[in-house]
């Protein structure tokens, strides 16, 4: 079981109208912890960037107060969107589901004791690490650590949990991924590039 990614995010106008279209601004980035270790060493770069994107790309289609889950090759984002603040968690497709929300609903737990509602000025994306999320990322690899935070339990077993089969299933009509990475400014030339050709060669499961 890995846990590859953790992001909080602050999604502006989550629920609204443009929320699941092209237009509008995107989610802003607060928080951010990443292992990409397990991937080649010319990978990573493409990899980071990926990450980014398609952890905007899900955050901004989550309405407030919804959980969901996409599935995206061997991989699958979870995100929980509480009032637009939005964690976001990349794992292989092993991990429990269960703990994957417990964990998100304790990092916006933390954030919010960390922060408090400071996050709702911000104007642009954060690149100061968040010692917390880093921590986080290492010590729930291990599931069982997440269980342990499952005081939160009925409200999850309450709560419907959207899994979407592909991440195209969580796209507007009309939209394509590989339209939104032409536009992505997340992403680099070189690992637009890649992302091309990993697709053609059907080894876009090497990147994220």
């Amino acid at each position: 079981m890995k846990v590859t990614a953790l992001l909080v995010l602050k999604c502006v106008g989550a629920g609204d109208s443009s929320s699941s279209s092209s237009e509008g601004p995107d989610p802003l980035v607060l928080a951010n912890a990443t292992d990409v270790s397990h991937f080649g060493f010319f990978q990573r770069p493409a990899a980071r960037e990926f990450i980014l994107f398609v952890g905007r790309t899900v955050a901004r289609r989550t309405p407030p107060s919804q959980r969901q889950s996409v599935q995206h090759q061997e991989y699958k984002v979870h995100s929980y969107n509480r009032n637009g603040l939005c964690a976001i968690a990349f794992m292989d497709d092993h991990y429990p589901v269960r703990s994957a929300f417990s964990l998100l609903n304790k990092v916006i737990d933390e954030y919010h004791k960390s922060f408090g509602e400071s996050w709702r000025a911000v104007q642009a994306d954060s690149t100061q690490p968040w010692p917390y999320l880093t921590e986080a990322l290492t010590k729930f690899q291990d599931p069982s650590e997440a269980d342990k935070l499952l005081k939160i339990q009925k409200d999850l077993d309450e709560t419907k949990i959207t899994l979407h089969k592909t991440i195209d299933s969580v796209l507007a009509r009309g939209e394509k991924l590989d339209s939104l990475v032409d536009k992505s400014s997340d992403l680099s030339a070189a690992s637009q590039m890649f992302y091309k050709q990993a697709k053609k060669t059907n080894q876009c499961c090497t990147v994220i």
